[in-house]
């Protein structure tokens, strides 16, 4: 398990890099947000997802949500009607995690569907939670990366997330699964994990409070 310090205003690009590698590689990475510091894999390999949940100590029943560049990104990998993605232009980027239909990808010129998220990541709900989280490092690691990437929080399940980076190290360090590569952005402004906001029927709900809370109440 490598840790690299990484300065949060102004992000080495080196490091940014090694880390989109690693995550390219399935391999796993630490990163901070917005809100906490969440862990990352490569959301469109099946083996990154298995070893995420070997790490996390996460039971394969509960889905993971992703982070993807933009709205655009998001229009590609989930169902987004003109509603949603006026609705969507509102929320993000931010502390919101917005959870949508997932959909295939159809290649309209070869008229066969593309791999979109597996469903080991949505444990084969069909749902899919998706982040754009307004945070420079995470950001500018999307760009890097152009493929979505886990948003699950750096713990192991059942045990609180954090910001505190002492703390999401100690969580790891004697384990014998550990994430490939944490970037230390020191310790995050004090947040809950994100929002969780459902927009799959025509009434929007929130499915789990956090630092949004009080704004999306003004719009839904």
């Amino acid at each position: 398990m490598q840790i690299f310090k990484i300065n949060p205003e102004r992000p080495e690009r080196k490091l940014i890099k090694q880390a989109a590698e690693i995550i390219k590689r399935n391999g796993v990475v630490v990163y901070p947000t917005d809100t906490v510091y969440g862990m990352g894999v490569n959301a469109l390999n099946e083996e990154a997802i298995e070893k995420l949940f070997v790490v996390k100590e996460r039971p394969k029943n509960k889905p993971f949500s992703v982070i993807v560049e933009d709205i655009k990104m998001v229009k590609k990998f989930a169902c987004v009607d003109s509603r949603i993605e006026k609705i969507l232009a509102k929320l993000l980027p931010g502390p919101i995690t917005v959870i949508l239909f997932k959909k295939e990808i159809l290649s309209p010129a070869q008229n066969f569907l593309m791999r979109g998220l597996p469903d080991i990541l949505t444990s084969g709900t069909g749902l899919i939670g998706i982040r754009v989280p307004d945070y420079k490092i995470t950001r500018l690691l999307s760009a890097e990366l152009n493929i979505p990437f886990t948003a699950t929080s750096a713990n192991i399940s059942g045990r609180p997330a954090s910001g505190k980076i002492k703390e999401v190290v100690r969580q790891f360090q004697n384990k014998k699964n550990q994430p490939d590569l944490i970037l230390d952005a020191g310790d995050l402004p004090e947040s809950e994990p994100s929002t969780v906001i459902d927009l799959t029927s025509c009434r929007s709900k929130i499915l789990r409070s956090g630092p949004a809370d009080n704004f999306l109440k003004k719009i839904i």
